[in-house]
């Protein structure tokens, strides 16, 4: 993803940019064409003349270079952090496509995913890349308003995306897929007849689906076709096709589709999930569209899983069916029934992204707290192939698009998934649609009867059919007014009739969509209290999609047990919903409702500083409680904000504070993201750095990266160079984990810079440290000794014996590095005693692993062994997975040394699907070299070459050079033991070389 503002840009159709949620107005054509050239070379550099080209095609005005720098001044200050967007370089300009995210980009990298899937003959992964990827297209780019300049480069776009989706149709079909690719075969055949690929893909769809007669009348259409329009006939590939078709060729009959099985370990839903919404008793009508919907689940299915999808306009009673339906047919999926709100539709709100939505319904599955892998891709595999062979019942509400539901569906044919949407997704292919209205007349008098009691509505029936009307009949409503009426025992149903009656101003209203719920929640709303009605209204400001006590409390500037009374009552009149014992929830339409009051009143102005002034320091204050409990050994930096009157939650315990932290972080960021700019910086850094913190134990690397730059941009508007070091050095952290080494050596580079100006001292060893770990990581061994050496010893003057330890650590990394393996030992031997004195559980966990390294480089095996079992013991892998991804290869090392085979390939497994879950780049290389290390010495040098060459790949990128050079040594000795002595030695020259350069070269045999 792209800056801390969440910044994105589309260009496979109409041009967008989005900052958030909010979508950025670009300006003009000349600013849109400027910056969709530059988007369509991003990260390269394009010259002005270009730029004016693209804009103006061949009539450029004479003041056309002045204009183009005008236009470019113009989309810097219409993007947030534009200046860093589109950059000058030299003659021209460049977008720096590290500061955004770009469907392009992302379409391109699909299409290298599938190569790289098809390459390693994985086609099933290589569909799901294709399919993906070509989901991201809308149309044609700028549809039509580029220019020449643009619609040249759109044909060369455009022919990518062809050649993509003609090999995702072959590939479909190597995959035993015939009579399902039909109708999308079809489709692009009729947008391009003369391409002769799409047209025998259709004729073999055909042909394999027991239509014959149309695959040979295809043929002829486009024989025909190529003849009137170039005069020729068709290819030898097509020609052939239609020979073997003629012939009934056995070859052509479909291959056999196996059952899909998930790797080892992946996790399979867990007998009797039950994680449906609750089926209210009174649901009542739409009994045609239930058993209409019935019957097409009981119908015999095909081969995939059977989508029925329901939409409808917001309050129409989607989800109620959907639920209601989903229990009735809970007995047919024995394997488990789940529920996801995908926020398609929630003001306020981003739809759920399927990387996200993936990993709610994986922990719904048996995996909550498990680091999950980071693309949405790899999560979906996993996902599917934890529903092989099973059935499983899934509800996705709420959808916002087709592209948002696709990566949830399985492959599983015992499965069936409920769709709900306010659009109807005409695109889903496969699925059976619902379209509900409002209830009918009848159904609707029988629900208000329902919640009323019998008695009730028969005194005044007629009064009931009007109060039916007047709230549109849309469920919502009903519900809404019955509550009303259920709450005041002495009104009439007419009395009700009348109060609606006098709301003149929204008589028209009532009957015509999402007003008449306004109407129908306007009267709850009258109901209640002033105060009451003051905090529904903050409420409505609140960024998160659960609701605590503690933050409702904040927001309202009340106490915890008045805020618990309020939400209550608000409760009861259906204003709000609990879907657990301590959270409340908005529907979207009350939430939308909510804040368009807010928005009419008097102080409606301040809306954006409600968040900033209240919500934000209780979620500083929370937060900074929470780290308190999980990291009582970090740098305490005192805030300036004292405990919210409304006071906190509490944490007893480290896991009572990660759960918060896992339950509340996305509102957290939203706050942020809404209000940061407006809101007292101090609390901006102080929060981000929080928020880092809490990311960098569960390896959500980027996020915590995103963070760091947000603090770090915090600290610079402050002005306060204390604050700007320290958030200087926790991005630095971030950048070596990402593997962004010189951007890490930069950020401590500047922080050193002002701590040394201002005479920090403690600041000062902190650098130093970066600095170190940065440049070992580069392979700058003489300047990483230097540092490190440096940074033990004004750690200890500080008194920072956290970091001083953490120092320790990485100094005997380099030392082992450099054969030096006494003055390893004896560093990370006293980070470990400093670690174990202060209760530093993670850091003594990552000192072990250096230490089991250590003991591994001199033959001590069986130590080594039983330091990682210390260190595995100290905590489990959901806190800096990437670190016990580490531990687990390293044992797995140990054990094949020591001939335990089985157990060291479980544990070298292990390792890779952890570290492959964790946004840790350099980890991943480390722990593919060693495992490749396991797998050469059990007798598989085959897949140590893989492993290796995966690691080499992996590290060169990143410029991680002792990993690479690491990489090239396994290369080697994998590739003697495969008899390929040529290239063993063109790989020992590398590896000799590399190490040579980082002054490695005579000791890198005793540990490489």
């Amino acid at each position: 993803m792209g800056s801390e503002q969440g910044l994105r840009f589309h260009v496979l159709g109409a041009v967008e940019g989005w900052a958030g949620d909010a979508r950025l107005r670009l300006g003009g054509v000349i600013q849109e064409r400027i910056l969709v050239t530059l988007l369509l070379e991003y990260g390269r550099l394009v010259p002005v003349a270009r730029l004016v080209e693209a804009a103006w095609d061949e009539l450029p005005p004479l003041s056309a270079e002045h204009q183009v720098r005008k236009a470019i001044s113009d989309l810097r200050r219409r993007i947030p952090g534009g200046a860093g967007v589109i950059v000058t370089d030299g003659p021209g300009y460049r977008a720096e496509s590290a500061e955004f995210g770009l469907d392009l980009s992302e379409f391109a990298r699909g299409l290298r995913l599938a190569r790289e899937a098809v390459a390693e003959e994985r086609r099933s992964d290589a569909v799901v890349a294709l399919r993906e990827a070509l989901a991201l297209w809308r149309g044609p780019v700028m549809v039509g308003r580029g220019g020449r300049v643009i619609e040249a480069a759109a044909i060369v776009w455009e022919e990518r995306r062809l050649a993509a989706s003609e090999q995702c149709f072959e590939l479909r079909l190597a995959l035993g897929e015939a009579g399902e690719l039909v109708g999308d075969l079809r489709a692009l055949v009729s947008q391009h007849p003369l391409r002769e690929a799409p047209r025998g893909h259709l004729m073999l769809a055909l042909y394999r689906a027991g239509r014959g007669v149309e695959a040979l009348e295809e043929y002829g259409a486009v024989r025909a076709l190529l003849a009137e329009e170039l005069g020729i006939d068709p290819g030898a590939r097509l020609a052939g096709l239609h020979e073997a078709i003629l012939r009934e060729d056995p070859d052509l009959a479909p291959p056999h589709r196996p059952a899909s099985a998930g790797p080892d370990g992946s996790p399979g839903p867990a007998q009797g999930i039950r994680a449906l919404p609750y089926d209210p008793p009174d649901f009542t009508g739409r009994n045609e569209e239930l058993e209409l919907l019935l019957d097409h689940v009981r119908r015999p299915g095909g081969e995939g899983t059977h989508v029925i999808a329901i939409d409808g306009m917001g309050g129409a009673g989607k989800t109620a069916l959907a639920v209601h339906a989903a229990h009735r047919l809970a007995p047919h999926y024995p394997d488990g029934q789940l529920h996801i709100d995908l926020r398609g539709f929630t003001p306020g709100e981003s739809p759920f992204r399927p990387g996200a939505a993936l990993e709610s319904l994986l922990r719904a599955l048996g995996m909550p707290h498990q680091p999950l892998p980071g693309s949405a891709e790899e999560r979906a595999r996993v996902w599917r192939a934890a529903l092989a062979r099973k059935r499983v019942l899934i509800l996705l509400d709420n959808a916002a698009d087709t592209a948002q539901v696709l990566p949830l569906l399985p492959a599983s044919p015992g499965c069936l998934v409920l769709v709900t949407s306010r659009a109807r997704l005409v695109d889903l292919d496969g699925a059976e649609w619902f379209s509900i209205g409002m209830l009918v007349p009848e159904d609707s008098t029988a629900l208000l009867a329902e919640m009323l009691g019998a008695e009730r509505a028969a005194a005044e029936p007629e009064a009931v059919a009007e109060l039916a009307e007047l709230c549109g009949r849309l469920p919502l409503a009903l519900r809404i007014v019955a509550a009303r009426l259920r709450n005041r025992p002495r009104w009439t149903v007419r009395h009700l009739v009348e109060r609606l009656s006098h709301e003149t101003r929204r008589l028209d209203e009532l009957s015509v969509g999402q007003r008449s719920v306004t109407a129908a929640l306007e009267l709850s709303y009258q109901a209640l209290g002033a105060r009451q009605r003051a905090v529904f209204c903050l409420l409505g400001q609140h960024p998160g999609v659960e609701i605590d006590v503690w933050s409702a409390a904040a927001l309202a500037g009340t106490s915890a047990r008045e805020a618990e009374d309020v939400l209550e009552h608000l409760l009861d009149v259906h204003l709000l919903q609990q879907h657990t014992e301590t959270l409340y929830s908005f529907h979207d339409l009350v939430r939308s409702f909510a804040r368009s009051l807010w928005a009419g009143t008097a102080d409606g102005d301040e809306a954006d500083g409600v968040v900033a002034r209240r919500l934000l320091p209780y979620y500083l204050g929370a937060t900074e409680a929470a780290c308190a409990a999980l990291f009582p050994d970090r740098l305490r930096i005192e805030t300036g904000f004292p405990v919210p009157d409304a006071g906190l939650p509490s944490f007893p315990t480290p896991e009572d504070a990660l759960a918060w932290f896992d339950r509340e972080h996305h509102a957290i960021q939203l706050a942020l993201n809404r209000e940061g700019d407006a809101a007292d910086q101090r609390c901006v850094l102080h929060l981000s750095r929080n928020l880092a913190f809490y990311f960098y134990t569960r390896s959500r690397v980027e996020e915590q990266a995103t963070q760091g730059v947000a603090a770090v941009r915090a600290a610079r508007r402050l002005g306060e160079p204390r604050l700007l070091s320290l958030s200087l050095n926790n991005l630095a952290v971030s950048h070596w984990r990402l593997g962004h080494f010189p951007e890490g050596v930069e950020a401590a580079s500047e922080a050193l810079e002002i701590s040394r100006r201002s005479g920090d001292r403690q600041h000062e060893a902190i650098s130093v440290g970066r600095l170190g770990l940065l440049h070992s990581a580069l392979g700058h061994i003489a300047e990483a000794l230097s540092f490190l050496e440096q940074a033990v010893v004004l750690r200890r003057e500080s008194g920072d014996e956290v970091g001083a330890a953490e120092s320790w650590t990485n100094l005997s990394t380099v030392y082992r590095w450099l054969g030096r393996f006494p003055e390893a030992a004896g560093a990370v031997e006293r980070a470990v005693r400093i670690n174990q004195r202060i209760g530093s559980y993670d850091n003594e966990k990552m000192a072990l692993i250096e230490l089991a390294a250590t003991r591994l480089g001199t033959g001590d095996v069986r130590q080594a062994l039983d330091i990682l079992e210390q260190a595995l013991a100290l905590g489990d892998e959901t806190r800096r997975s990437e670190n016990h991804a580490l531990a687990l290869a390293f044992m797995a090392e140990a054990r094949q040394l020591l001939g335990e085979r089985e157990n060291a390939l479980h544990d070298a497994d292990r390792a890779l699907e952890l570290v492959g879950r964790s946004g840790a780049r350099l980890r991943s290389s480390e722990v593919e070299n060693i495992v490749g290390r396991v797998h050469r010495g059990s007798g598989d040098p085959a897949r140590a070459l893989q492993l290796h060459k995966s690691a080499f790949e992996r590290s060169t990128v990143l410029g991680y050079r002792v990993e690479t050079a690491c990489a090239l040594v396994g290369l080697a000795r994998a590739a003697e033991d495969v008899g390929d002595h040529q290239e063993a030695a063109e790989y020992f020259r590398q590896a000799h070389g590399l190490f040579e350069a980082m002054g490695l070269a005579a000791s890198h045999r005793s540990w490489a």
